[in-house]
């Protein structure tokens, strides 16, 4: 049986406006489990977003729980969310998030460095040859196209071999050409990685390949 790797319960977020209170999320109750592809969808403002972002540790619920692993991500301040993120999560953004003074080599290396493990350049060389950039690694995300940036940021977020995979809407900023070919290189990679894919997008072609759909609505999970 697969281990539950994320799970909510009863989550809410709840912000103040000039207007009052505006519940963003409103009672989600999710389990993911070790190696599934769960797709989020919904409508401008429905929620997804920022469901991605609590169920990753960015962001803080205002009540309910959400699980990582071990970790109770509600209990934990943010140094102690940092550190279950470093030990478990791997991201993909849709503007990519390049540190745009290092190298493509140089970003994949990153959280390898930062988790403290030896062999980074050697990690960081075999994930630009996978996502097809080896002739790139020595480039700086100003001379990488938008397809290309997106597959060093690929390549950055396997590095760290990570438990979870989020993607918050990874092809938004690419054409459907280029879309589609970093589509499946994600696919390709969370397969041979045996990672669990998140995954917010409004693209519902790119979320019928995954294993589940959960579809937000004002906040809540559709029925």
């Amino acid at each position: 049986m697969s281990q539950t790797v994320i799970s909510a319960g009863s989550l809410r977020k709840v912000v103040s406006t000039a207007a009052g209170e505006l519940v963003i999320l409103d009672g989600i109750d999710l389990e993911i489990k070790q190696g599934e592809s769960l797709a989020i969808v919904g409508a401008s403002g429905s929620g997804k977003t920022t469901l991605l972002g609590i169920l990753a540790g960015l962001d803080e619920a205002s009540s309910g729980t959400v699980c990582m692993m071990d970790a109770d991500l509600t209990q934990l301040d943010e140094e102690a969310r940092a550190l279950a993120r470093g030990a478990h999560v791997g991201f993909v953004f849709q503007s990519f998030q390049l540190l745009g003074s290092l190298t493509a080599l140089e970003n994949v290396m990153l959280p390898v460095e930062l988790r403290g493990e030896s062999m980074a350049e050697s990690q960081a060389t075999t994930l630009l040859d996978k996502v097809g950039l080896a002739e790139r690694q020595d480039h700086y995300p100003r001379q990488l196209s938008g397809g290309e940036q997106q597959r060093v940021a690929i390549a950055r977020a396997f590095a760290s071999n990570p438990t979870i995979l989020f993607a918050d809407e990874p092809t938004g900023n690419l054409d459907t050409q280029t879309g589609a070919k970093v589509v499946e290189l994600l696919f390709e990679l969370n397969r041979e990685f045996g990672t669990t894919l998140v995954m917010v997008t409004h693209d519902l072609n790119l979320a019928e390949r995954c294993d589940r759909t959960l579809s937000m609505v004002a906040g809540r999970v559709a029925a």
